[in-house]
């Protein structure tokens, strides 16, 4: 076997190993898991995850999930929490503790230290005997019959069980608490998602220029509007309303057509009955519209007049497309 052939069985084999440990999850979930989240949804406190090792790198992501759809969420690392940072937990508090065996030094330390202070716990274990287990109000079992690593020593199907069972839980909160794309957004609101959800046209195109000629106004001044506005298009406007639109391309093809273009007049170079969009819409909506067209660019109105153009360059930058 060919060291490419034997990298690519490798990788399917893992993957095939953490595929099956996530499905045999479904078997392992039972009324505790009910209870966990409705312990959550129903506490007037925080979410604490605690973990050691590569538990406590999946407890850090949980925390982010858990935060980003509504779940207020704080990391505390299993180490330092017996040494000074047991004060991050407050009364109402419902404490998560994630560990494969359940066993560990760290954990047998600090589980009764939280249990003397009455904050609810759940265990997020491989091993429902464990000491992490009896110790837990709710058990979230993530056993795992094999890691894929070929030792099976180094986490890594049972760290994918710990996550997924970490995703179950955020999300049904998430449902519990109707958390919409519009309180997604205002949990990200400098992201690429966040602003697919709330940027608007207006929000772009009031940062361009606003380029604009009348039916009448020459070829060569066509020409001088769209070359200093940069936007590769005018607006032919009149009594404020959008008529037309002359693009970069259409001076070009009239360019080919006629030597006598600079007789004409915006009116003879325009195209009619230009796509437009309105500055409350959606920037999200102005990338679908000009993606649907296969257009670079779109004319904005606002309450039926022209109110400037939206390029799909400010869709680039704000790394919504």
């Amino acid at each position: 076997m060919n060291i490419e052939a034997s990298i690519l069985k490798t990788a399917r084999k893992t993957i095939s190993l953490e595929r099956d440990a996530i499905a045999h999850l479904l078997d392992l979930l039972t009324a505790d898991f009910a209870n966990a989240v409705s312990l959550i949804y129903n506490s007037k406190g925080r979410v604490i995850i605690t973990g050691i090792g590569k538990s406590a790198i999946i407890a850090n992501k949980i925390v982010a999930t858990l935060n980003s759809t509504g779940t207020p969420a704080v990391f505390m690392h299993a180490g330092d929490a017996i040494h000074g940072d047991l004060g991050l937990i407050l009364e109402e508090d419902v404490v998560i503790c994630i560990s494969k065996s359940g066993n560990t030094p760290e954990i047998k330390v600090l589980v009764p230290l939280i249990r003397r202070s009455k904050n609810k716990m759940i265990a997020i274990t491989g091993n429902d005997t464990s000491f992490l287990a009896q110790q837990a109000d709710f058990i979230l079992n993530t056993y795992v019959a094999q890691e894929a690593c070929p030792n099976n020593l180094a986490p890594t199907t049972s760290t994918t069980a710990q996550l997924v069972m970490g995703d179950a839980l955020a999300i049904c909160l998430l449902e519990l608490r109707g958390f919409s794309s519009k309180d997604f957004a205002k949990y990200h609101p400098g992201g690429a998602l966040g602003k697919r959800l709330y940027l608007r046209v207006n929000d772009l195109s009031s940062q361009n220029e606003k380029p604009e000629v009348s039916p009448t106004t020459s070829a060569k001044n066509v020409i001088v509007e769209i070359s200093e506005k940069r936007l590769g298009v005018t607006a032919v406007v009149e009594n404020h309303k959008i008529v037309g639109i002359i693009t970069d391309g259409d001076l070009r093809r009239m360019l080919t057509k006629s030597d006598a273009f600079l007789h004409f007049t915006a009116k003879d170079i325009m195209s009619s009955n230009p796509k437009t969009i309105d500055e409350d819409a959606m920037a999200v909506d102005a990338m679908d519209l000009m993606e649907t067209h296969s257009i670079t660019q779109l004319l904005v109105e606002k309450e039926g007049n022209y109110a400037g153009v939206i390029h799909i360059q400010d869709l680039i930058k704000e790394g919504i497309i």
